[in-house]
């Protein structure tokens, strides 16, 4: 196995390379305007840092969200050109769980992302493989009484001390610790999902209202 992983559905631009038994190389950068300009850099950065060819690669994993529109796409696009080309599988992971996977922690946990517009994207583990709801966007302030008193991982959680005053790292997503957590499902025989986008609420870009469509003569 040699296996590509990718994740833009947070501000973290993120690749790895795993070969079934660790993480080969990793490269990212965290910058929510640029998806597109730092994913293929980083893909070449490991790439070259594990001394192997696009065409070496056997599987990929990519984050699916949830995560704003724009961002998200970049990566599930690049995962699916790059399967396309390559005739190779191309699975989906939720980006949260890998957050989550990266804590190590044990017991109960929520893992909370920033999803823009004074909310965040969350889910509700039970140790750092288990996800025990489904994942939802939400304002801080309306989730605080059932999370209280849960630690929280991820940049959403720093955002909000007032939900979250338990806060624990990582702040960002790694696609290591992305391509770690699908590398040890395949073994295992499980199910990994389709590579289809965590959309859980509109676009932030929309036709403005009263828009006035014209007609040519």
């Amino acid at each position: 196995m040699l296996l590509l992983a990718l994740d833009t559905a947070t501000p973290a631009v993120t690749a790895a390379l795993h070969d079934g038994r660790t993480v080969l190389a990793e490269s990212g950068g965290v910058d929510a305007r640029r998806h597109g300009e730092l994913l293929l850099p980083a893909v070449d950065r490991v790439l070259a840092e594990a001394g192997v060819k696009l065409d070496a690669v056997t599987e990929i994993v990519v984050g699916t969200g949830p995560g704003p529109y724009t961002g998200l796409r970049v990566g599930l696009m690049t995962a699916m050109t790059f399967g396309s080309a390559l005739g190779i599988p191309v699975h989906g992971l939720c980006t949260l769980d890998g957050l989550a996977y990266a804590s190590g922690l044990e017991g109960e946990f929520v893992v909370a992302t920033d999803a823009r517009r004074k909310e965040v994207y969350w889910a509700r583990y039970n140790g750092s493989r288990t996800r025990v709801t489904d994942p939802a966007v939400d304002r801080p302030a309306d989730i605080a009484e059932q999370l209280a008193g849960l630690p929280a991982v991820g940049a959403g959680a720093g955002l909000y001390p007032d939900t979250f005053p338990d806060a624990r790292t990582p702040e960002h997503v790694s696609a290591g610790a992305l391509a770690a957590l699908a590398a040890e499902k395949i073994a295992a025989g499980e199910q990994l999902t389709e590579p289809r986008p965590l959309y859980l609420r509109r676009p932030d870009a929309q036709v403005p209202k009263n828009y006035k469509v014209v007609t040519p003569k």
